[in-house]
């Protein structure tokens, strides 16, 4: 199984590398299933490992003139806020059990694991209907709703330890009228910055990790990160991304699954 984790987290940095994005939120169910790791913990370990990996990515866009730092500081700032007080304060007080619903026991790990599925949905959708996204230009820019996006990606990528980048992606895209490739390098530098310091309000929180673990792990998708940009000379990012999309809905699909039928047997 540990084989066949590793293998699958070159896939993380191969998207990343490909198409700046959806490979974050394949972190934690690799964790999970792969490497029998506690949900609530795997989200600390996926911030950490995308962490890592999308300095990678935000180095080379950078070089390239691909980061819009004005915008990366606006919608980045209250995005960390948020991370860091959703990693610090919100998650340590949240229940491990939440409540029965008939036979069913909800947890922690599972309310974790089930918003993880609806995301994984959402941002299949979103990559498989893959529209054109030119018309940045005649929206106008609009800060107030940036920022507001940004405290919810915030909260929402704190808790389930993902980059988020296909919830800022679209952001940046819409609200910020930043054109694709900028949004891309954009989102890796906000992404970079948030779950490092998700990672940070972690330990601060005495969060036990295993560092030579995430090491070699995030190594692996590093390698994939590197391989991934190589290729992109020879993929046209139309046919990946749909094709990335339908893979991340039938992994979501899965979690969902799993996840229901295991609270199930749990009990």
């Amino acid at each position: 199984m540990e084989i066949a984790g590793y293998a699958a987290s070159v896939l993380i940095g191969l998207s990343l590398g490909l198409i700046g994005g959806g490979g974050s939120i394949l972190t934690v169910p690799i964790l999970v299933y792969f490497f029998a790791i506690d949900p609530v913990l795997a989200t600390t370990y996926s911030l950490f490992v995308v962490g890592l990996t999308s300095t990678a990515g935000a180095a080379s866009h950078y070089l390239k003139g691909n980061v819009d730092v004005k915008t990366a500081l606006i919608f980045g700032l209250p995005s960390l806020a948020a991370v860091f007080t959703m990693r610090r304060w919100i998650m340590p007080v949240i229940p491990i059990h939440l409540l029965t619903l008939g036979h069913w026991a909800v947890t922690k790990s599972m309310l974790l694991m089930l918003v993880f599925a609806a995301l994984m949905l959402a941002a299949s959708l979103s990559m498989i209907r893959n529209k054109k996204e030119d018309r940045g230009s005649s929206l106008e820019l609009s800060y107030t709703r940036l920022i507001f996006q940004a405290i919810a990606v915030g909260l929402i990528t704190g808790f389930v330890g993902v980059g988020g980048g296909f919830l800022i992606i679209p952001s940046l895209v819409l609200f910020a009228g930043l054109p694709m490739k900028k949004a891309v390098g954009t989102s890796l530098m906000v992404m970079t910055i948030s779950s490092l310091l998700g990672v940070f309000g972690d330990i601060t929180g005495h969060v036990v990790i295993n560092y030579a673990f995430l090491a070699i792990f995030s190594g692996f998708a590093i390698a994939g990160i590197i391989l991934g940009s190589y290729l992109t000379r020879f993929f046209s990012d139309t046919r990946l991304k749909p094709a990335f999309g339908w893979f991340v809905l039938a992994m979501g699909i899965f979690v969902l699954i799993s996840t229901l039928t295991n609270s199930h047997g749990h009990h």
